[in-house]
């Protein structure tokens, strides 16, 4: 069975909003999971950029030997991804599932200042 490692949602300025850790091993400290928030958040902007298509998003996919990080950028511009096992089938599915519980969530907070 696949496993999900971690899950990271960012704003549009490069934040670190929301961080899970899933794995058993090789977890990450604070300090480490804010660091890799930022440094995707920079990696993403300058994919976009660089890109020589026109209209490109940025990286959707990253596929390392021993993972796979799933990208999902919404419209606002908040990135959820989420770093797996690779070959881990339908993240992309999850990735939109969670930016819908996300919105529902953050949408009915009143106290929540965009």
């Amino acid at each position: 069975m696949a496993a999900i490692y971690s899950l990271y949602i960012i704003n549009k300025s490069g934040g670190l909003i929301f961080y899970k850790d899933c794995g058993t091993k090789g977890r990450m400290d604070t300090n480490d999971s804010l660091r890799v928030a930022s440094l995707w958040h920079s990696m993403h902007a300058i994919s976009q950029q660089l890109s020589p298509v026109n209209g490109c998003t940025g990286i959707e996919l990253l596929e390392a030997d021993t993972f796979d990080l799933h990208c999902f950028q919404s419209l606002p511009g908040t990135k959820f991804f989420v770093v797996c096992e690779p070959g881990t089938p339908h993240m992309e599915s999850l990735l939109r599932y969670i930016y819908e519980l996300y919105t529902d969530y953050v949408l009915k907070n009143p106290f929540y200042e965009i």
